[in-house]
């Protein structure tokens, strides 16, 4: 009796959508553990203003892995409601920071004073980048075009439009305010946007507890049809999906402006879409849309930064990396298919069989 609750145990873990993603992080840092302890060090030091704040990879990972676990949160609810992935998240957040940067510069790049208060150009890159949520929404809900073609859209041309928004001009933000969102507020050592991380789990946590969002969002992955039949607007439902993607793109895009005061519009945010995708991925969500766990791909985030993390520790080059997480993605592709669990299913029903029949021996 004690071996068949064990082994009811072991398989209830096995089977725990947040195993994978523990299970990854446990890798990597056993893996550091024994290349390098120094990669657990963490030291309180003083930055060029006198403020303390703490160093070490593991900080790194908490700071950078921050942004991607914002945008997991509305990755996750695309995948589950559309059954494809949102690949223009990238240039997306390109057009939001500039859309900041614009507001608090206005047309003076080289302003010394904000022209309007940061929270105002922040709620305008909500709204801009809810709209352009919005509009790859539509193009999948109402057009019917396969998420990944609908994005290219905007994947394509982001870019440019983010540079056109300043007149290709470099704007800087000289505000020391503007510093703290992607950096440090003076007295506390531990970086920004990992509060600002947290405010948004809370805040999605709170939505799928009280609303209905999450239920209506797998039930359209899972079958579109049958939610149209029972009452639910898949259209509606997958539109809002996007937006709020779209809401989660501001907030890194004003991140990612606040680290440096200022953007790049071809290097912002580079290649981060294949990192949120793969985070989804990680935490065991179909990447084929219906059921989800938003803790599961928030927790995969992190494990894609201290991956990303350990890979520059060990000086492997910035246009390396897709390679290395291109592997993982396959990897995760392949063993979430169909025809693989099923074959992992019937290997694990010969082996209990196997043993139970020694056991009668």
């Amino acid at each position: 009796m004690e071996r068949i609750k064990q082994r009811f145990v072991i398989s209830n873990i096995f089977r725990n959508q947040l195993f994978i993603p523990i299970a990854a992080l446990l890798i990597i840092f056993i893996f550091n553990l024994i290349a390098d302890p120094g990669f657990f060090k963490v030291t309180l030091g003083y930055n060029n203003a006198g403020n303390p704040l703490l160093n070490g990879y593991l900080i790194t990972i908490l700071d950078y892995g921050s942004e991607l676990a914002i945008l997991a949160i509305g990755m996750t609810l695309v995948t589950a409601a559309s059954g494809g992935q949102d690949i223009s998240v990238g240039a997306a957040i390109a057009i939001a920071g500039s859309v900041i940067l614009r507001v608090l510069c206005g047309s003076d790049s080289r302003s010394e004073e904000l022209h309007a208060p940061i929270i105002v150009a922040f709620l305008i890159a909500c709204v801009v980048a809810a709209l352009f949520g919005a509009f790859n929404g539509v193009l999948v809900a109402v057009f019917k075009i396969q998420p990944m073609v609908a994005t290219l859209i905007l994947y394509t041309a982001g870019r440019s439009i983010a540079a056109w928004i300043n007149n290709n001009e470099l704007p800087i933000v000289n505000d020391v305010r503007f510093t703290y969102f992607g950096g440090l507020i003076p007295g506390i050592p531990i970086p920004v946007p990992f509060f600002i991380a947290a405010i948004c789990v809370a805040i999605i946590f709170l939505v799928l507890k009280f609303t209905t969002l999450g239920l209506y969002t797998q039930a359209v992955g899972i079958n579109e049809r049958a939610a149209k039949l029972n009452g639910l607007n898949p259209v509606a439902i997958k539109i809002l999906t996007f937006v709020i993607l779209g809401l989660c793109v501001a907030v890194c895009g004003l991140i990612k402006t606040s680290r440096l005061s200022t953007i790049n519009y071809s290097v912002i945010a580079k290649d981060i879409e294949m990192d949120a995708i793969l985070a989804v991925a990680l935490g065991g969500n179909a990447l084929g849309g219906g059921k989800f766990n938003m803790w599961a791909s928030i927790l995969g985030a992190y494990v894609i930064q201290a991956l990303t993390t350990t890979l520059y520790k060990f000086n492997v080059k910035s246009n390396a990396l897709p390679a290395y997480k291109a592997v993982v993605v396959i990897i995760l592709v392949v063993a979430s298919a169909p025809i693989v669990r099923e074959k992992a299913q019937e290997i694990v029903k010969k082996l209990r069989a196997g043993r139970v029949e020694k056991e009668v021996a």
